[in-house]
């Protein structure tokens, strides 16, 4: 369902196609696994690859945007299409994330 690629600071995920009910639990089990037994400083995820998302995938991201707070690693995203960014500011959880243009913007920040 998607790639992940490491380095000493920052994982970054890539997910495909849709993320909705059918494969929520599995992207919100595979990012908490990720975070946890990952000594980088955070996640990155990289939405490009998206096509939609429904509540359930946006509850996946959520869930694991509070797993990254309690153990104090930084969490982002990144790559949101104009679709996906709706949802985000709609659900005023645009404010909650931090979003980027691209993954080269976490190096910046």
């Amino acid at each position: 369902m998607q790639a992940v690629l490491s380095n000493p600071k920052l994982t970054v995920v890539r997910p495909q196609g849709s993320l909705n009910a059918a494969n929520a639990l599995e992207l919100e089990r595979d990012l908490t696994a990720a975070l946890r037994l990952d000594d980088s400083d955070g996640m990155l995820v990289n939405l490009a690859n998206v096509e939609s998302m429904d509540s359930a995938g946006l509850m996946a991201l959520v869930s694991t945007l509070k797993q990254a707070q309690s153990i104090n690693k930084r969490f982002s995203i990144c790559c949101v299409s104009p679709a996906l960014r709706i949802i985000f500011e709609l659900t005023q959880l645009d404010s909650v994330f931090e979003i980027l243009p691209d993954e080269t913007a976490l190096t910046s920040v």
